[in-house]
């Protein structure tokens, strides 16, 4: 059987008898370093590490583990050269001779450790057996390596794991002995690595909003919501409940991430080309149009009538979340097609809440919003890639939609499309760059009166970074990660929670029927029918690595309204008890279709079926 490495972890466990071991066996810290001689950093990374284990004793053992620098022949051959040592003593004391003879690895370092190992200087030319076990000992480390997911010099795991914080000794201690600090950081960085974690988080919120709304403090977590807090500034007051905080103000946060997200798509990602594009934007179109219509054709004219976009939405947390559960099953070619499809569904959930869910609209607020839009379209214009002035004028800008009667959340959308894009760094010349000012500061350490880096040098090193990413890629960066692990299970935790009492659905059996209907089964068929006649139209391609059956499990899964067909449930339905009506109806549609998508997809072939070609099917 072949087990896969997650990601982040050591390939093989440290064996004593093939590995480099400094330290006891049941030491309770293992420090591995894949380094090279040739490596700048490793060699300055080896004083760090003597500190370290100064520090914490026979608490750790040291492994090394060789990664030759690419395309490096003398990086080759001292490690080769290290290996012919006979004993454990002598590999260590040619180890750091290669580590610290000189400045940088020379010709003459090989040849001085060559002497003292009592070895030709020309050992690299030769074929005995000692030189074939020394090369299959490298290789063998190489290929460690390569199965850890090692791609730079020195990287370190810490007790199997990957450690991608500073080198210096006092953090490699914190990390070695896990503290607080790094314990919390390291449990987050592993939760939202998980690829259904965003998912997860959604449905403990929702679970936590139902167990609560139906306790004995049910009453007082429904009025907590209610409360009111306001921004004052002089006389002047902004008040608002704490839910229309979080649906207005905080979920505007999501939309400006929605927003970024079609923005990345469709300069650089998979809508970016008109091929790639046209299959996800006509299934999400497609997935749109049809449950509304579904909808309509089952509510008649009346109060729920106006109630069409709640099955529009999908909510991409949860679809995604489970199409990673499934791993390998679901090609990553269907996982794109998915991801973009619940981006513009996203997108059109926007325009329709804009358009058909907004209040009366005051003249005097839009204009001034108008002139906000300007505002950040000459910002925009004259390259100004400083994001502190383009959130503080989407403060002012959501201020004006709000009070305009749109609802406030097309604010985030509107920012987003102004937020500057750049064209690639040079990363040789800003890399360059960066290790002059580096080595300049390093050859001053321990001068006299002086503590650091000096200002210029840090001013320039945040130059650098700054220039390393896009205002708008940075921007998604961070409040990505917020959107999804705090904005939308707060969001969760204000809005799902529902009374459990049968007796509500009295009354709203349509009602629940043509919601549960729109999402179990518009949602898929309008994906399937608009992907099938996109692509007999020729307008789009289908590729090759999923097949339909398994489009189709994507399409069910889409009808997983959740977060979006709560809001705009909520905008839909004033009247608590119909909103009530619509969160079950929502609830119970959601887990029909990640049921029927989920089973669908688990049960589908791997691989597409050899009658099916990847170019577009003529009519």
């Amino acid at each position: 059987m072949e087990f896969i490495i997650p990601p982040g972890r050591l390939d093989r466990p440290v064996d004593h008898e093939r590995d480099h071991v400094l330290g006891p066996t049941d030491a309770e810290i293992t420090l591995v370093e894949y380094g090279s001689y040739a490596c700048p950093h490793c060699r300055a990374a080896t004083e760090r590490i003597a500190q370290a284990r100064d520090q914490l004793g026979d608490r750790v053992r040291y492994v090394f583990r060789h990664y030759p620098l690419p395309d490096n022949s003398l990086a080759y051959r001292a490690a080769e050269l290290a290996e012919l040592a006979q004993t454990p003593e002598a590999f260590w004391a040619a180890h750091i001779k290669l580590m610290t003879r000189s400045m940088r690895l020379t010709e003459d370092d090989l040849v001085a450790v060559a002497d003292e190992l009592g070895v030709n200087a020309d050992f690299a030319l030769g074929d005995s057996d000692a030189m074939r076990r020394a090369r299959a000992r490298v290789e063998a480390d190489v290929a460690s390596s390569h199965a850890s997911g090692v791609r730079f010099t020195p990287t370190f795991f810490i007790n199997r794991r990957r450690y991608d914080g500073p080198w210096d000794e006092s953090s490699l201690v914190d990390a070695m002995l896990g503290t607080l600090g790094h314990r919390v950081r390291t449990a987050a960085l592993d939760f939202a690595s998980w690829g259904p974690s965003a998912g997860i988080l959604l449905v403990l919120a929702t679970v936590a909003a139902i167990i609560l709304t139906n306790s004995p403090i049910g009453p007082a977590f429904e009025a907590l919501w209610h409360q009111e807090l306001s921004v004052r500034l002089g006389d002047a007051a902004f008040r608002m409940p704490i839910l229309h905080w979080v649906n207005d103000g905080l979920l505007t946060v999501f939309f400006l991430v929605v927003g970024l997200e079609v923005k990345r798509e469709m300069t650089v990602g998979h809508l970016a080309k008109r091929r790639s594009a046209a299959l996800p934007i006509a299934a999400a179109l497609g997935g749109m149009v049809m449950p509304a219509l579904l909808y309509a054709l089952v509510i008649p004219a009346g109060p729920w009538s106006h109630g069409w976009g709640v099955p529009m939405a999908t909510d991409t947390a949860f679809a995604i979340a489970l199409i990673a559960v499934m791993g390998a099953r679901v090609p990553v070619e269907l996982r794109i097609f998915l991801t973009a499809a619940a981006i513009v569904d996203d997108i059109g959930a926007i325009v329709v809440v804009a358009v058909f869910y907004s209040g009366e609209t005051h003249a005097v607020y839009l204009a001034a919003a108008a002139t906000v839009v300007v505002a950040l379209a000459l910002l925009s214009r004259s390259r100004i890639y400083l994001l502190s002035p383009y959130v503080l004028l989407g403060v002012a800008l959501w201020a004006f939609v709000y009070a305009s009667g749109l609802h406030a959340t097309l604010a985030g959308v509107v920012l987003a499309l102004f937020i500057p894009t750049r064209p690639p760094a040079d990363l040789v010349a800003l890399m360059t760059q960066a290790s002059t000012i580096i080595a300049s500061e390093a050859r001053r350490e321990g001068e006299v009166l002086r503590h650091g880096p000096s200002t210029p040098a840090l001013h320039a090193l945040d130059a650098i970074y700054d220039r390393l990413e896009s205002p708008a890629d940075r921007l998604l960066r961070h409040a990505g990660a917020r959107s999804s692990y705090a904005i939308l299970p707060i969001f969760a935790l204000a809005n799902a929670g529902v009374t459990i009492n049968p007796g509500v659905l009295v009354g709203h059996g349509w009602l629940t029927v043509a919601i549960v209907a729109g999402l179990v089964i518009g949602k898929p068929v309008g994906i399937f029918l608009a992907a099938t006649a996109a692509v007999r139209a020729g307008v789009a391609v289908k590729p090759a690595e999923y097949t339909w059956r398994q489009l189709a499990g994507a399409g069910a899964l889409a009808g997983i309204g959740f977060t979006m067909s709560l809001f705009i449930a909520g905008q839909a339905f004033p009247n608590a008890t119909d909103f009530s009506v619509a969160k079950i109806a929502v609830f119970a549609a959601s887990i029909l279709s990640a049921t029927v998508g989920t089973t669908l997809l688990w049960c589908a072939p791997s691989r597409k079926l050899s009658e099916e070609r990847p170019q577009k099917i003529s009519g």
